[in-house]
């Protein structure tokens, strides 16, 4: 029974790897440094895969787990950036993307880290809203909510508008 799982779980694996990719793609901006965030989600998610309780599906579990992995490598990097900006405070440590992306390419890679996600989540890899607020850990009736957003800020930045960054409301 078990290897009937097993092996219906590699075949969803399987075809999930492209959009995986593609979704770390949009994340990281590199296709190396994509690569290396796929591989690192699929070590966390086969080493937990006897623990998987079921109650997610199987794709939003995946998604998850690679979403998790790039927020803990941006920590990661927002610390290394810190200490090189100490120790060179003259070195550039952010890689501009401007140059290389044009169009609608460049709107979409002005976009915040958040609604890069969302927008991806629900409009190319047909997550459900449910799914995203999963994968996304945010409350579900806030996704409908931050994808408006999204593709209002994206709609603003296609058509050449300087969007600025919204208040937060700090409690």
């Amino acid at each position: 029974m078990s290897s009937i799982r097993e092996r219906m779980e590699d075949e969803q694996l399987r075809a999930l790897l492209p959009r995986l990719r593609r979704f770390a793609l949009s994340l990281m901006r590199e296709p190396c440094s994509a690569d290396e965030l796929v591989q690192m989600s699929l070590e966390c998610a086969l080493s937990r895969l006897a623990s998987r309780d079921g109650s997610a599906s199987f794709r939003s579990w995946l998604f998850a787990i690679l979403y998790r992995q790039f927020l803990d490598l941006q920590r990661g990097g927002a610390r290394w950036r810190r200490l090189l900006g100490m120790l060179h405070p003259q070195a550039d440590t952010q890689r501009g993307t401007g140059a290389r992306i044009a169009g609608a390419s460049l709107a979409f890679a002005r976009l915040s880290m958040e609604n890069r996600a969302i927008l991806l989540m629900v409009t190319v890899e047909g997550f459900s809203y449910e799914e995203a607020a999963l994968v996304l850990a945010i409350p579900a009736d806030s996704v409908l909510q931050r994808l408006v957003r999204a593709r209002q800020v994206y709609r603003q930045l296609s058509e050449g508008a300087r969007v600025s960054a919204p208040l937060r409301r700090v409690k």
